[in-house]
């Protein structure tokens, strides 16, 4: 398939800016793939629109505080985005600066500083500094805000750009479609009988970068850690091995149970993802899955299309525009079925 094919054209004023007061006001557009059948929503009706046999996996990462502000010694100014943590002193990271070369120092202020290693197609930069690198992200660091949204990171933002039960830190952005639950949402799941259970990747500033590939196969994806421990398997298996629908909660969910996938079931454990799930993939766990609606020529949208059909997720996104739903990370989300 073409890149052209995942291209849609989207009005400014639909990239939410910020998010709603309330996480379970956004809307929900649910989309039974076998029907085509499209229904509006508003989130917290998510319990009655599910099964009481249903699984949701929820991805709990933590976002860091992953955005730093440095100079080099010349005075340029250096804006540094971690990817992932490599040792508690090495980072791989995003730098946005001109003629970064290895040995150079990029100085967040005279008691820390980092120095480049070497650059690959990204940064491998180590800490110089008397604390730890929490520390330093702790003290100095930003919410790492996608670059569609056009302002600076605010105080609520440390709460909202985060799910209310992440747990284990370690990303550079949120997993954005877990927040839209709230612990009301939470007790109606369970009032209906609705299990769930935690797996954990932590998503990369590599999730914002375009596929650049006109043939999207040759398209190169990051790679991210993901774990899923033996009570989620357990959990996972015994609802595949009963005939029940898993449903991941975002695009992050989906892509650690397919990566983890053996046959119809997942195997527990540690290792790292570069899975690309474009048309023409089979799911082998995920039975549906709740997303909010994703940037032109992403590597997410090509997921969802992967799931739905191109032809249901081009209708789908002409509806939601039509409709005025709000896009991407603060924005609205979907209900995929089949």
């Amino acid at each position: 398939m073409k890149l052209a094919d995942f291209d849609y054209q989207l009005p400014e004023h639909l990239i939410a800016q910020y998010p709603l007061s309330k996480r379970t006001d956004s809307r929900l557009l649910k989309v039974d793939v076998f029907k085509h059948a499209l229904t509006h929503h508003v989130f917290k009706e998510l319990p009655v629109l599910l099964q009481p046999t249903d699984l949701l996996v929820f991805n709990d990462t933590k976002v860091l505080p992953a955005r730093l502000y440095a100079h080099k010694p010349t005075g340029g100014k250096v804006e540094i985005l971690l990817e992932r943590i490599l040792k508690p002193d090495e980072i791989l990271a995003h730098c946005r600066a001109s003629n970064l070369k290895p040995g150079h120092e990029l100085i967040i202020d005279a008691q820390v500083k980092f120095e480049v290693l070497q650059q690959e197609r990204l940064y491998h930069l180590k800490l110089v500094s008397n604390l730890s690198l929490m520390e330093v992200l702790n003290r100095y660091g930003h919410i790492p805000l996608p670059p569609y949204v056009e302002r600076a990171d605010q105080d609520f933002d440390k709460e909202r750009y985060q799910t209310i039960y992440a747990n284990i830190a370690g990303s550079a952005a949120a997993p954005t479609a877990g927040l839209h639950f709230d612990d009301e949402i939470f007790a109606a799941l369970a009032a209906q009988g609705i299990e769930h259970t935690f797996v954990t990747l932590h998503v990369g500033a590599g999730t914002f970068q375009p596929v650049k590939t006109e043939d999207i196969s040759k398209h190169i994806m990051h790679t991210e850690i993901y774990e899923i421990n033996a009570e989620a398997a357990q959990k996972i298996n015994e609802a595949k091995r009963a005939g029940r629908r898993v449903i991941a909660v975002g695009t992050t969910s989906v892509r650690t149970l397919e990566t983890a996938a053996e046959g119809a079931y997942v195997k527990k454990g540690q290792s790292v993802t570069n899975i690309f799930i474009y048309p023409g993939y089979t799911f082998k766990i995920v039975d549906g899955m709740i997303t909010n609606f994703h940037l032109p020529r992403s590597s997410l949208l090509m997921l969802v299309a992967a799931f739905a059909g191109l032809d249901l997720i081009k209708s789908v996104y002409e509806l939601a525009i039509k409709e005025s739903y709000r896009f991407f990370s603060y924005g609205d989300a979907m209900l995929l079925l089949r």
